[in-house]
């Protein structure tokens, strides 16, 4: 199971990927293994506004359906147009062409709040 040393977790089993004032989130490799196949993820719009800690959107697996939970607060820049299509990205790419959403930051300093690699790698241990 991969945990990049790079990003920062969420007790969510989020993934973040800081760029300047724009975080990129998705799903780590841990919570895609326990959903299973991936087979339709619900995002919000590009220039809506989510909040740290609460839902922006849904995954939808065989077995389950969870919500998404915003590491960050701030505006959408981007949504990822490949998981409309192909929802089964987030299972064979989850750190790569799996992302969710990117998103403007309008609260850096909530970045501190969430866990480094080694942290997630004991939660989920």
């Amino acid at each position: 199971m991969k945990v990049p040393s790079d990003l920062l977790y969420t007790e969510e089993h989020e993934w973040v990927a800081v760029n300047g004032d724009e975080a990129t989130i998705g799903v780590t490799d841990y919570a895609q293994g326990e959903l299973g196949d991936v087979v339709f993820v619900e995002l919000p719009e590009a220039g809506s506004v989510v909040a740290q800690n609460e839902s922006f959107g849904t995954i939808e697996a065989v077995k389950a359906v969870s919500d998404l939970f915003a590491a960050v607060s701030g505006t959408v820049a981007e949504v990822n147009p490949l998981l409309a299509d192909a929802p089964e990205t987030v299972n064979k790419d989850p750190y790569g062409d799996g992302w969710m959403i990117k998103v403007k930051m309008s609260n850096p300093e909530e970045l501190k709040s969430l866990m480094d690699a080694a942290a997630y790698k004991t939660k989920i241990s």
